[in-house]
């Protein structure tokens, strides 16, 4: 349906019918609905991320992927990148920031991710990611209701109010084993930080191990009361 305007009454029917038909229910509802063009997977390279590849390619071999580039990626995430390029023949869409890193640290100083992350990830990602959807009519992501509170009533499919679009969220009802589970039988190439007590993986300045018993995403932004880098705030 290229260019069907859709209601949010008409997102939330559809939501409750694939509540619990699982995520390549999801995939296969936005791949059927939306042109190749319109619609597009948003791909930060961590465990949900890459199982989700798996799926959608498997389902749309020419589906549309696209990566935000903040330039502070760690090795291991453009690794893992490269593996899927091979294993799945695709070509992600890089998006990055207008600032580089230089002007960056010339405006706000040096570091500014470990001052203020805020205006850090909306320099580096919220913009890129502004102009990555600018073009779409919907995307998928790899949010889990059960990895934040902000994400607990995560529909399966939803207008993002945020960025003006529809959005899928297939994996919404899928615990961390459940994407393990995937990727392990699958095969699926995976970032090795995973394997090293990185649960939860941004950028290098701004992620950390985390330690036994901690929550998954206190590696994430160390010492601020940041929990999310703004992709998923609403």
């Amino acid at each position: 349906m290229a260019g069907k305007q859709w209601s949010e009454e008409e997102l939330k029917a559809v939501s409750d019918e694939l509540e619990d038909k699982g995520p390549q229910a999801a995939i296969q509802w936005a791949v059927d609905n939306f042109d190749t063009q319109d619609l597009s997977l948003a791909c930060s390279f961590g465990a949900e991320d890459v199982a989700l590849v798996d799926m959608l390619v498997k389902i749309k071999p020419d589906a549309r992927i696209f990566y935000l580039d903040t330039n502070k990626l760690f090795k291991e995430t453009i690794d893992v990148m490269e593996r899927l390029k091979e294993r799945y023949n695709i070509n992600p869409e890089k998006y990055t920031s207008k600032m580089s890193l230089a002007e960056q640290a010339a405006e706000f100083g040096d570091e500014l991710w470990a001052k203020d992350p805020k205006k850090c990830c909306d320099i580096r990602k919220i913009t890129p990611l502004k102009e990555a959807l600018s073009g779409l009519s919907a995307w998928i992501t790899g949010i889990r209701r059960d990895q934040a509170p902000a994400r607990a009533n995560a529909p399966v499919v939803g207008w993002d109010a945020m960025f003006n679009l529809v959005k899928i969220n297939p994996l919404v009802k899928w615990t961390s084993e459940d994407v393990w589970d995937y990727i392990r039988a699958n095969n699926v190439p995976y970032n090795e930080l995973h394997d090293k007590n990185y649960p939860s993986i941004g950028c290098e300045p701004c992620t950390n191990e985390v330690k036994p018993g901690e929550d998954p995403r206190a590696g994430r932004w160390a010492g601020f009361k940041k929990t999310e880098c703004g992709l998923h705030d609403k």
